[in-house]
């Protein structure tokens, strides 16, 4: 297959990202003494980095494709949303989905960093369902954003109170109404929610955790499968595609399932391994490719950040270099 053409097909792409966004701080520093007040090291601090990250990072990772998304979310009207809006204009990524609120704050994790090892995260958050008000503004803006013109949705769900069932139901319908590609990256509390959806992409956990069952993988593929058939006939979604971690990835649609195993990797960091794949997921369906195609790809962009230290998105070159030398074999 021609690669490069498939990729030069990424550029342009419309993908609406909806999800909890958040901003990844990272505090960087030596440590050289314990504090006298308590046992703890004290970190003399160097350097400090924000970053994108949840449904930024899925926003990233599509940017870094070729591709133009559109975040949408709620987000505080505090200093950390300004923060927030900064890093998107940084990275030329459209904020015109974000509604501002008075009643949330900002999702803001800040990492300690001393010695290149993680002693502590701080969390700043609210997890509480967005208010009704919230997801009237949040859904009519979604909806507006699909009339211009969205080639998919992605749905990034971390928890964190953004994606309800009221905006996950009345956004797929809107998409199913335009013929908008669907693609979710779930979380356990709406696990079930996100019914005659495209794609549906849980890890083994999720999936074990989302329906509540026992599944013994990689010793028994059929109990894994049954899951995913139950899955199925809850969700009603044409394309099942589970990560495996260290196992590869499993699609299957209309009843015909593969197995892709991973890539041997020199594994550094498997943080945002499934945002990388989401999106290239969402790109590889909205260009054409058949389930084998989206698998293949994604699987190898997934395995690539995980050699790469920190939550960061793929790069598309060398992506592709990888995508030509593991499936363009004979070649």
């Amino acid at each position: 297959m021609d690669y490069a053409s498939v990729f030069d097909r990424f550029t342009g792409q419309r993908i609406l990202v909806l999800g909890d966004v958040m901003v990844d701080s990272y505090l960087r520093g030596k440590v050289t003494r314990i504090s006298p007040e308590a046992p703890v090291p004290i970190v003399n601090l160097e350097h400090r980095e924000d970053r994108l990250g949840g449904a930024g990072n899925v926003a990233l990772n599509l940017v870094s494709l070729g591709a133009v998304p559109v975040l949408c979310s709620v987000i505080g009207n505090d200093p950390q949303a300004a923060l927030l809006q900064e890093l998107l204009k940084q990275n030329e990524i459209s904020g015109e989905g974000l509604v501002r609120s008075n009643e949330r704050k900002t999702t803001v994790k800040t990492r300690v960093i001393g010695n290149n090892q993680q002693l502590i995260r701080v969390d700043s958050e609210q997890t509480a369902y967005i208010s009704a008000d919230e997801e009237a503004e949040l859904i009519t803006t979604v909806c507006n954003l699909i009339g211009t013109g969205i080639d998919a949705v992605i749905f990034e769900d971390y928890n964190k109170g953004v994606l309800s069932e009221r905006v996950i139901s009345e956004v797929i319908s809107e998409c199913n109404r335009n013929n908008v590609i669907t693609v979710v990256d779930p979380k356990k509390d709406n696990f079930l929610s996100y019914r005659n959806v495209t794609l549906f992409k849980p890890n083994l956990k999720e999936l074990r955790d989302g329906l509540n069952t026992q599944i013994h993988f990689p010793q028994d593929r059929t109990s894994f499968e049954n899951a995913v058939t139950e899955l199925e006939n809850k969700l009603n979604n044409v394309i099942s595609f589970v990560t495996l971690s260290e196992h590869g990835v499993y699609i299957r649609k209309a009843g015909n399932g593969n197995y892709f195993p991973a890539h041997v990797r020199n594994i550094a960091d498997v943080s945002g391994a499934g945002d990388t794949v989401i999106s290239v997921a969402a790109l590889c369906l909205t260009c054409g490719l058949g389930i084998d195609e989206v698998a293949q790809i994604a699987n190898i962009a997934g395995g690539l950040v995980c050699e790469k230290s920190g939550v960061v998105p793929v790069d598309r070159d060398q992506l592709l270099h990888e995508v030509n030398r593991l499936l363009n074999k004979s070649n």
